[in-house]
């Protein structure tokens, strides 16, 4: 039986102009017969759905009526129902990328509230995909991203519940903060320091009260383990694995210190008591500091601190002056390194005169 091409089963007409009410309606046509994924419509929900954000764009530009139809069938439901079957890496993609497009270019601010109301984003956010595929990880942390740069004080309702005190966002963001991928973890990096630029006090509240111990805990941890590495490499590295190795793990570390600052410089008094705490207590001191005193030695094995060569003690401790501007900090740091008794070493507290 002759079809002609612009036929699609069910009795819908492909429109000519790809940019219009009508394309959407297609579109939508296509995912409402085609909500269960197989192989043999793969290829055509992948194109649907990046057509979907090309036209979703140009209505968000162009005509309100393409967002008012998009709403009204609750289309975001059916990326839900596609990303919830075993769909494949193929399709789970492109979904990311789709919705990474989409947000994006989002300007208008109604159109970005209609994405967002019905709560399907949180429910895509903490739906677990397969993270040892390395493009699914890179897009869904850039969908991440791309999602706390929208973020302010009218949009934050929409990603922090205060109810129910839960933020899947920002949690989910976190748990990746160590990833063997740099890209991912600057990713989290910008995510959090959007996060913490929202001017919201109960979200605010939430992120000193339920996460910041532990994500600063964490985080100075990491750094700690990666200037133990660069320590290593100094010591044991050939002239050619210094100019190469070293060379990136003091440019990530450097990118720490930025970090560092850059949440300090926020001068939200609630997270920086804790991070000063910390970076004071678990890093800068015992191991920057302490190394500049390698004789002094602890009462036993198990309660020996790891140390770093003097050299690289006092290179980590110079960038710090340079890098980091919050003065609590520098100047506590500071008081400890001149003025500390030699109890601050063997006590693990400052002693200062």
């Amino acid at each position: 039986m002759f079809r002609s091409r612009g036929w699609f089963s069910g009795g819908m007409w492909k429109p000519k102009n790809p940019h219009s009410l009508e394309q959407l309606k297609y579109l939508y046509h296509v995912l409402y017969k085609n909500q269960t994924v197989h192989d043999h419509n793969k290829d055509l929900l992948v194109e649907t759905l990046r057509s979907i954000a090309e036209i979703l764009i140009w209505g968000d530009q162009n005509d309100s009526t393409v967002f008012d139809f998009f709403l009204e069938k609750n289309m975001l439901s059916f990326f839900l129902k596609i990303m919830r079957q075993k769909c494949g890496r193929y399709v789970c993609v492109q979904l990311l990328q789709t919705l990474n497009i989409l947000f994006e270019n989002i300007r208008n601010e109604t159109s970005l509230y209609y994405l967002l109301s019905n709560n399907h984003v949180n429910s895509i956010i903490v739906h677990k995909f397969d993270f040892s595929d390395e493009e699914v990880m890179a897009y869904y942390i850039s969908f991440l991203k791309t999602l706390s740069l929208k973020l302010n004080t009218h949009t934050i309702h929409f990603f922090y519940n205060e109810h129910t005190n839960d933020f899947p966002l920002y949690n989910e963001a976190i748990k990746f903060f160590k990833h063997s991928e740099s890209m991912v973890r600057i990713a989290v990096r910008t995510l959090t320091l959007n996060v913490f630029k929202v001017d919201d006090k109960a979200m605010l509240k939430f992120i000193r009260d339920k996460t910041a111990a532990p994500y600063f805990s964490n985080l100075v941890w990491f750094i700690g383990e990666h200037v133990m590495e660069l320590d290593k490499c100094v010591k044991s590295a050939s002239e050619f694995q210094i100019k190469t190795k070293l060379a990136d793990l003091v440019a990530e570390h450097l990118d720490h210190l930025h970090y560092l600052n850059d949440i300090l410089c926020l001068q939200i008094d609630a997270l920086n008591d804790v991070l000063t705490d910390h970076l004071l207590n678990k890093l800068l001191i015992p191991l920057y500091v302490y190394s500049l005193v390698p004789n002094v030695q602890s009462s036993s094995i198990e309660e020996e601190r790891p140390q770093v060569s003097c050299i690289v003690a006092l290179f980590l401790l110079s960038q710090v002056f340079l890098i980091v501007s919050h003065k609590p900090l520098v100047q506590q740091l500071a008081n400890i390194i001149l003025n500390g008794e030699m109890s601050l070493f063997v006590n693990g507290s400052p002693n200062i005169t």
